[in-house]
């Protein structure tokens, strides 16, 4: 029987994290049975990679480069084993697609530079553009070279993390997409979402400091207008390869 996908969840809102989940398992044509849903906020249990097929990590809340002081309570409970696991996943080249936060984490484990000092992104639309790498990459391939994306974020790589390959970046925030080995991926931008999971989302954090509270409703009706596809099917190109039956090359 194939192994199921890790999926790492940091929000500690209900209707978020399970909106998330459900994105998740649409954009990525996955059975609820093929994957094995952790929601770290409520605790981090012991996880060993070898009863996984590969690991997902999306977004949430919590920033990478956040003082400790100032971090979630839960935060500071998972964030060390979280980094111990994802070093094992840097390390073994195993299967795992970031997003977001995802992307943060990848990042401090290699030593890159996370902060929030440039390139935060509002909540909505932005045009990612693929490199002549991103182009060439066997995940990303024939995807189309530019494409619209959900983003939403505090934080960004302030340059690309040391040992990884930028396959996408977009005039706002210079690292959208990297590929570390030949399995590793992460995404600054959301694969999953689509236009009413950014405006849950827009209503959810319209007070935590991502854009202005009363551009909540103009945000929510610029998302609606768009048509997203592309990052939907790198989700379902990594499902498929890591996770349907498939397998690490």
């Amino acid at each position: 029987m194939p192994k199921p996908c890790l999926l790492l969840q940091l929000r500690p809102e209900a209707a978020a994290a399970d909106d998330e989940y459900q994105a998740i398992l649409r954009a990525g044509g996955l059975a609820v049975s093929e994957v094995a849903r952790v929601q770290m906020d409520q605790g981090y249990p012991d996880l060993d990679l070898d009863d996984y097929s590969a690991v997902i990590v999306g977004g949430g809340p919590s920033n990478v480069s956040s003082p400790e002081a100032k971090k979630y309570d839960y935060q500071r409970e998972f964030e060390p084993k979280l980094k111990k696991l994802v070093t094992e996943v840097v390390e073994r080249d195993f299967p795992y697609l970031g997003a977001c936060y995802g992307l943060g984490i990848l990042a401090d484990v290699l030593g890159g530079q996370v902060g929030t000092g440039r390139y935060s992104e509002t909540a909505g639309a932005t045009t990612i553009e693929l490199t002549d790498q991103g182009r060439a990459d066997p995940l990303v391939h024939g995807i189309e070279p530019a494409f619209r994306a959900f983003v939403g974020h505090k934080e960004s790589c302030q340059q690309v993390p040391p040992g990884a390959v930028l396959l996408a970046e977009s005039a706002g925030c210079p690292v959208q997409m990297v590929r570390v080995g030949a399995n590793v991926y992460a995404t600054q931008f959301h694969p999953e979402l689509d236009g009413a999971g950014l405006a849950l989302r827009i209503e959810i954090y319209r007070h935590a400091g991502y854009f202005d509270p009363g551009e909540a409703d103009y945000l929510t009706e610029l998302g609606h207008r768009e048509t997203i596809t592309e990052p939907m099917r790198i989700l379902r190109r990594f499902a498929a390869r890591y996770i349907n039956g498939g397998g690490a090359p």
